[in-house]
């Protein structure tokens, strides 16, 4: 299989610099990180992929029984580095994308020698003691309007989901990517993404990570940034001065900052 079609990898930057891949989340594609790859570009390889599903990948690719897990998407991040020969890449996951690559990362450590994970959540449940910023209740109600109607899902959510109401056209921007996505596609990674429990995974990170959060996140809030960086030893939380759930695009500067410093320190 041909894995540079099926994701769409795009490798840009420093071929003599460390190699960063940034990893898009659910409803999105490589493109969200355009306003990251300028800061990256001069000191490092640059990495960019679609997930099977998403952006411009294969979708013929996509396979209902693979992706219902998150174990199928970090199958195909690792694929994607051994498609390139990556070697203690950094990867960079925004979202579900940052427990995509704590799994990739487990499974092929050769690979993948430091995590940013911004705005990260193992979980979106409540439950145990545990707070994701949902209910049961409100993910079912959540995923069933999604699977009855995704594009009025996706209009009515993205703007939610991005924050910054005095600044529509972020919102705007998310909803279009969510309608690009394929519904049914789109499905199987919502069901994937808010169904999931990668909690004890956090344990299995042995890598230097950075943890980015946002000062408000509907999606993940606060409380679960925390949650993350007390179950990954060694990490370091930076709480960015941004709102929403996608600062790379409604806070590049703090963002990138936060980013470049921490590869900097590595």
């Amino acid at each position: 299989m041909d894995i540079v079609r099926r994701n769409n990898i795009t490798v840009t930057g420093n071929p003599q610099g460390r190699t960063v891949v940034l990893a898009h989340g659910f409803g999105c594609d490589q493109n969200m990180w355009r306003l990251t790859v300028p800061a990256l570009v001069r000191d490092h390889r640059v990495v960019l992929f679609d997930y099977v599903g998403s952006g411009r990948s294969d979708s013929s690719a996509f396979s209902e029984e693979r992706y219902s897990s998150l174990d199928g998407y970090a199958a195909d991040v690792v694929e994607v580095c051994e498609a390139l020969d990556l070697r203690d890449a950094v990867f960079v996951g925004h979202s579900v994308s940052a427990m995509i690559g704590v799994l990739a990362a487990d499974t092929a450590p050769e690979r993948i020698g430091a995590l940013v994970m911004v705005a990260p959540s193992p979980r979106y449940i409540d439950g145990d003691g545990y707070r994701g910023g949902f209910s049961p209740e409100d993910i079912d109600e959540l995923l069933e309007s999604l699977e009855s109607n995704y594009l009025g899902w996706s209009a009515a959510m993205a703007p939610v989901i991005m924050g910054n109401e005095e600044r529509p056209e972020l919102g705007e921007e998310l909803k279009n990517s969510f309608c690009a996505t394929d519904p049914d596609m789109a499905r199987v990674f919502a069901r994937t993404t808010f169904l999931s429990d990668s909690r004890d995974d956090l344990k299995t990170v042995r890598v230097p990570t950075l943890v980015l959060e946002c000062t408000q996140d509907v999606i993940a809030p606060r409380e679960v940034g925390a949650y993350v960086h007390r179950a990954v030893a060694g990490s370091t939380l930076v709480t960015l001065d941004a709102t929403g759930h996608c600062p790379h695009l409604s806070a590049p500067e703090a963002t990138n900052l936060a980013i470049t410093e921490f590869l900097a320190a590595l």
